[in-house]
């Protein structure tokens, strides 16, 4: 069984990683993917956050990286056959965010949504959280 894996990846976080990594454990194959969000501005490239992500998925022989910045993250699944949707959350907030759409994938297109609980001890970690240290440690 193939799985998508998308996010926005801005960047790369080791629970992205941690997720990636018990995924790969659970399906034939995963795709992750980089996807557009139009709630966040992009801090790195498209190609850039590719580049880590192979970078991640160096020893995970069954995990493919792509991209996919138009469209609906359904068109995608329905353009490469994928049935199967990856999302890490962190609490009852990212739940509370996830469902909606999980119950729309599935309404618009019959794909499944399979959530990971975060390793509690990296469930603090965010990608805006990184990018703040990241630019403090600028100053």
């Amino acid at each position: 069984m193939r799985a998508l894996f998308p996010g926005s990846f801005d960047p790369v976080t080791q629970g992205h990683q941690d997720i990636l990594r018990r995924a790969a454990l659970l399906f034939d194959e995963v795709v992750v993917c980089v996807m557009f969000n139009s709630n966040k501005t992009g801090r790195f490239p498209v190609m850039e956050r590719l580049d880590r992500l192979r970078a991640a998925a160096t020893d995970l022989s069954n995990v493919t990286v792509d991209s996919h910045t138009g469209g609906l993250l359904v068109d995608y699944c329905s353009r490469v056959g994928i049935d199967v949707v990856i999302r890490g959350v962190r609490g009852v907030p990212d739940l509370d965010y996830e469902m909606p759409m999980a119950r729309m994938n599935h309404e618009l297109a019959g794909v499944e949504t399979f959530f990971i609980a975060a390793d509690p001890a990296l469930a603090h970690i965010s990608s805006t959280l990184v990018t703040a240290m990241s630019q403090q440690d600028l100053l």
